[in-house]
């Protein structure tokens, strides 16, 4: 849809970027912190754990200040559960509070409001070694650290984010790096994992609307539009079950209180679905989300999938759609480019992505990681001259403003990421940040922090209120 005249960014657009955990802080077994499945799992090999990562534990208020001077109004960042409950249900680690009590305090003194990540794929290893999300008493576990968090820092932080790529978890999480259930009927754990997880959002989000009276919170998938291949209508019903599979299932349940009935059809088909209790309904309905959150790289493109299929790939990363014989298959885009990892880049579809699910939920929608992963050269003269990444970032932007003229309610914007950490799957290689760490795969160096060009173009844009890009 054309439009004769842009609406601007709002007045208090929340501009920022974003990080987790297990992928920035590095201190891995510093001041008390617990060992989570981030820390035990086996790495990909020719890449780096997670151990040192890009140090922010040690170099948060230099970052600060580099987020600062951008510009930043939001910092997204996650908290680590076993730096603050090493164990997962145990004693609390005050050193665990006191780390994020002075890196919340630096934000505000630098008017930088908090973005907050309760739990961003790290697990506390104990709690997995108890059967993890499989285990329903890590209900109770999740909801006693959220009242920790409540408790010790909702006096200063209003924007709280449940579970990070919840759906990523279930749909890839040996990519990931967590799906190690021993169960035999492996996607049947995992769907009762993404039941559990489902209810301890639920019961989060009532604790957080009750201790924290001023606060807002919400889910955080990874969300994204899904064409069919063809016009051919096998392909648009092949693209309409794996959307719901894929991006309702969860927001629905969120939002609503209900599953998707068509991702519910797709699990009692394959006698998937997870186990019930008395009350669970209660419980998924009795939460009241304040926004959506989601994190947005690229559209994926499917095609029907019939039984017996030899040509289907059944491997790959969450941008990457695989398939599932019968379902749906996933197949390339021929109108889109693609990174140097292989992702495809579809700044239209941020768009319609933005579109579809305000016009589903009609929530307030936050922006919480889109990014370029790259490989970044840092010159002789000390610059990083990432063009590339200003291309993609500048394309996202205007189709975030584009949607905002359509009517979505977006309340920011947080690409990832603030600063280089270490890629899930391709470690200290592929960077995302606005700030290079001067570190490679397995040389620390020095660590220092060095402004990428995107740094100098982001601060441009924000400091403009995305009037200038």
């Amino acid at each position: 849809m054309f439009h004769k005249e842009l609406k601007a960014f709002p007045k208090n657009f929340l501009w920022g970027a974003s990080t987790s955990a297990y992928q920035v802080e590095g201190a891995y077994n510093e001041d008390g912190k617990g060992l989570s499945v981030q820390d035990t799992k086996d790495v990909i090999e020719g890449t780096p754990d997670f151990k040192v990562a890009s140090d922010h534990y040690h170099h948060y208020k230099e970052d600060i200040a580099l987020f600062a001077e951008m510009g930043f109004k939001a910092y997204r960042f996650s908290i680590s559960w076993s730096r603050v409950i090493p164990d997962g249900d145990g004693e609390v680690n005050l050193k665990g509070i006191e780390f994020y009590n002075n890196l919340i305090d630096e934000l505000i003194a630098h008017d930088i409001e908090p973005i907050v990540t309760m739990y961003h794929f790290d697990l506390p290893y104990a709690l997995q070694l108890k059967g993890g999300w499989s285990n329903r008493e890590t209900i109770d576990a999740f909801v006693r650290y959220s009242k920790v968090l409540f408790e010790n820092f909702g006096d200063r932080v209003r924007y709280w984010l449940t579970i990070n790529e919840e759906n990523m978890m279930i749909l890839h999480g040996a990519a990931i790096g967590i799906g190690d259930s021993q169960n035999d009927n492996i996607q049947k754990d995992l769907y009762q994992q993404n039941h559990h997880m489902l209810l301890a959002q639920a019961k989060a989000m009532q604790i957080c609307h009750t201790i924290c009276m001023n606060a807002k919170i919400g889910p955080a998938p990874n969300i994204t539009s899904i064409y069919p291949k063809t016009s051919k209508p096998e392909d648009v019903l092949a693209a309409q079950t794996f959307s719901a599979i894929r991006n309702w299932l969860y927001l629905d349940v969120a939002v609503y209180g209900k599953y998707n009935d068509i991702a519910w059809s797709y699990m009692v088909e394959k006698g998937i679905e997870p186990n019930m209790e008395d009350g669970d309904f209660r419980i998924l309905r009795e939460a009241k989300p304040d926004f959506i959150a989601f994190n947005y790289y690229c559209t994926g493109t499917v095609a029907e999938s019939k039984i017996g299929e030899t040509d289907l790939k059944t491997g790959g990363d969450q941008q990457i759609s695989v398939g599932e014989y019968g379902v749906y298959k996933g197949t390339q885009n021929e109108n889109l480019q693609k990174t140097e990892f292989g992702w495809e880049i579809d700044p239209i579809g941020f768009r319609i992505t933005l579109r579809e699910i305000y016009d589903r939920y009609h929530l307030p929608l936050i922006v919480t990681e889109n990014g370029l992963g790259a490989y970044d050269k840092l010159e002789e003269d000390g610059t990083i001259n990432d063009d590339y990444r200003i291309d993609y970032l500048k394309k996202h932007i205007e189709q975030a403003r584009l949607a905002i003229t359509d009517g979505v309610d977006l309340l920011g914007y947080c690409p990832w990421s603030a600063i280089d950490l270490i890629s899930t799957h391709q470690g200290f290689k592929k960077r995302y940040g606005f700030i290079y760490v001067n570190r490679d795969e397995f040389d620390l160096k020095d660590l220092n922090r060095i402004r990428k060009k995107s740094f100098y173009w982001y601060k441009d844009v924000i400091a403009s209120n995305g009037e200038k890009i």
